[in-house]
């Protein structure tokens, strides 16, 4: 199956504008994004500094974008999707930038601009991190919670999927597995967590928000685990054939580290088959909503065929 094969289910009505859904997504998210965290001058103007820096470096939001397309196929309001959508960027934002640091990644740069303990410093950075981390909370936390979804259960999505067992655990395994021959499972389990599942959380979070039915919230699971993992896929597929201008952050620093990937274990064209296979199983999850999701899929579809 080739990417070509892969389209829209809404394409016989009306093509969806992607790129106008993720523009008008991002300013907003960027609006409330400023609304929510203190501003660069409030004391002490250096955390506040850093945190603003790398949450407002750029990027297209696809997290916060995929929250806020789930509540719209589940008929919910943006505005009441807005505050997890934003949570949800604060804690991938704090994980950009502790994975950046000299001992995760240690990469100079991200979104083509120097990483933050480059600019900050390294104690900064891991204060500017932590203070996102906290900060994800304090705006879920404002969320009032929903019929089916009470305010502690939104809380725990957001905790679970950003812990220990989930996008830690994707962290301390990707660390521990450097420099070491491992399977494609244990690769797997890698991408499961360092990735899908904040991704998958930013998806259910937004169905939530949405007071979605139990059948609506299992099929955006199953979207954002897919989705989630041929992203990471792709992601190992760039950082060996896209330069680091293109990428915004240094390319080939996975084959530098000596960590394991899909291509390097399973093949370049495998791996863009796996990452296929994995989009349309994303795909097939979405015929639960019968054409309401149509950015979602539209986003399945550019995360897939993405160069950046």
């Amino acid at each position: 199956m080739s990417a070509r094969s892969i389209t829209l289910a809404s394409t016989n009505k009306q093509r969806f504008d992607l790129q106008a859904f993720l523009a008008t997504r991002t300013a907003a998210v960027n609006r409330a994004l400023d609304t929510f965290l203190p501003r660069a001058n409030v004391k002490p103007r250096t955390i506040h500094e850093a945190m603003r820096y790398s949450l407002f470096a750029g990027g297209k939001r696809m997290r916060p974008a995929l929250c806020l397309a789930a509540a719209c196929a589940c008929s919910g309001k943006e505005a009441e999707a807005m505050p997890l959508a934003c949570a949800v960027e604060c804690i991938h934002t704090y994980s950009l930038i502790h994975d950046d640091l000299p001992a995760m990644d240690n990469d100079d740069f991200r979104r083509g601009k120097p990483t933050n303990h480059k600019v900050f410093g390294e104690a900064i950075a891991v204060l500017a991190g932590d203070a996102l981390l906290t900060q994800a909370f304090e705006i879920a936390a404002q969320c009032k919670g929903w019929p089916r979804y009470s305010h502690q259960q939104v809380i725990l999505e957001l905790a679970r999927a950003s812990g220990s067992l989930q996008l830690i655990a994707g962290q301390v395994a990707d660390l521990e597995g450097e420099g070491k021959k491992i399977a494609a499972p244990q690769l797997r389990y890698i991408h499961e967590r360092k990735t899908s599942a904040v991704l998958c959380c930013a998806v259910r979070l937004g169905g939530m928000s949405a007071n979605c039915t139990a059948g609506q919230l299992k099929a955006l699971t199953d979207f954002g685990y897919h989705v989630g993992l041929a992203f990471q896929v792709i992601d190992d597929i760039l950082d060996v054939t896209q330069t680091s201008e293109r990428l915004g952050k240094t390319a080939g620093k996975d084959t530098k580290a000596q960590k394991a990937t899909y291509p390097s274990i399973v093949g370049l064209e495998n791996s863009r088959r796996i990452a296929e296979r994995l989009t349309r199983r994303a795909f097939d999850a979405l015929q639960t909503f019968k054409g309401k999701a149509a950015a979602l899929e539209a986003m399945a579809q550019f995360l897939l065929k993405r160069d950046r």
